[in-house]
């Protein structure tokens, strides 16, 4: 377990630039009791040859205090796949920790909260998959990278929302698969002349957008700009301004520094590009991942002090979800 930590003058000096990018977000009185667990993760992980890789869900106390490596997942994948550290602790759900075990093997990968799931993930079994390729024979099965190992073991080839239709069109075959997410697959087919079928997995962030939501965001605020997820349903896309997965919603507002921006996405991402950029007006949806948000500064600590929980992954299932995620990160 962690220990009591105090909020030193050393403390305070580490972490003070941290603070200084987050103060509006955080009371000082409340930032004291963070600021020592930020020290003491930063100490350790250096200690122990640790990387933390954070998805742009983490709230900002992990994704600007401790994080070493940040981004969507095609961006971690990448990233988990190159480091040379001896510990992977996966700040995000569980198929992310998942994705880096089997493309580093050899490495130990901590996840702070085993219970970190996935709404979408676990809608779609292996056996599922076997039998959509028996309905399917011949189509290929592109799975989104939000899902399990045993899931993308049965798969041709992986996807992430910012490379969904890249990944399709690459395919020779004119008619193709794309699991877990009906509204991925749904957006990805209003951008390829291939027949897209569909599985009825979803977001319970994302689904719980409406169109009504954007249109009180716009009536409420002037000349905002309004970016959505494709793991929104098409109806919310329809009125939105921009559609990208976070990386791509990230690069269109660094590029386009729009000065009142929401982004119809889990609500710790605005809190991070508010970080970073003060003169843009981030208007929050508040919608949040209640797994995402199981990931939490005393629980990174502890898992780096014991080194505990282990993402434990069969060998076999390791190397033939390996082959689907790398043909996509070649694609990519």
């Amino acid at each position: 377990m962690t220990q009591e930590l105090s909020y030193t003058s050393e403390v305070a000096k580490a972490t003070a630039p941290v603070y200084d990018m987050l103060k509006d977000q955080f009371e000082e009185e409340y930032w004291e009791t963070l600021a020592p667990y930020i020290y003491e993760i930063n100490r350790l992980k250096k200690e122990k040859n640790a990387v933390i890789l954070a998805h742009n869900y983490m709230t900002p106390d992990i994704f600007h205090g401790i994080a070493d490596i940040v981004g969507d997942s095609l961006a971690l994948a990448r990233s988990a796949s190159q480091t040379d550290a001896d510990i992977i602790v996966q700040c995000g759900v569980h198929f992310m920790a998942e994705t880096s075990k089997a493309l580093c093997m050899d490495k130990k990968i901590l996840i702070p909260d085993m219970k970190a799931g996935c709404s979408l993930a676990e809608s779609i079994t292996a056996k599922d998959v076997r039998l959509l390729r028996e309905k399917h024979p011949n189509v290929p099965i592109i799975t989104y990278v939000n899902s399990s190992a045993e899931v993308k073991a049965e798969s041709d080839i992986c996807c992430t929302s910012g490379n969904a239709v890249k990944i399709v069109n690459a395919m020779k075959e004119d008619t193709v698969l794309m699991i877990p997410d009906k509204y991925l697959a749904q957006y990805t087919q209003g951008h390829t002349d291939k027949k897209v079928l569909t599985w009825e997995g979803s977001c319970i962030v994302h689904e719980r957008f409406t169109p009504e939501d954007i249109k009180q965001f716009r009536a409420r605020y002037e000349g905002i700009q309004v970016l959505a997820h494709p793991e929104c349903p098409p109806e919310v896309l329809a009125e939105a301004d921009y559609t990208g997965s976070t990386q791509q919603m990230i690069e269109y507002v660094e590029g386009k520094k729009p000065s009142r921006v929401v982004l119809i996405t889990e609500c710790s991402m605005s809190d991070n590009i508010a970080a970073v950029h003060p003169e843009m007006e981030l208007v929050r949806p508040c919608q949040m991942c209640p797994h995402m948000k199981r990931i939490t500064l005393p629980k990174i600590l502890e898992a780096l002090q014991t080194e505990q929980p282990e993402v434990i992954l069969d060998s076999e299932i390791a190397e033939r979800s390996r082959i689907p995620i790398q043909k996509m990160l070649d694609l990519s």
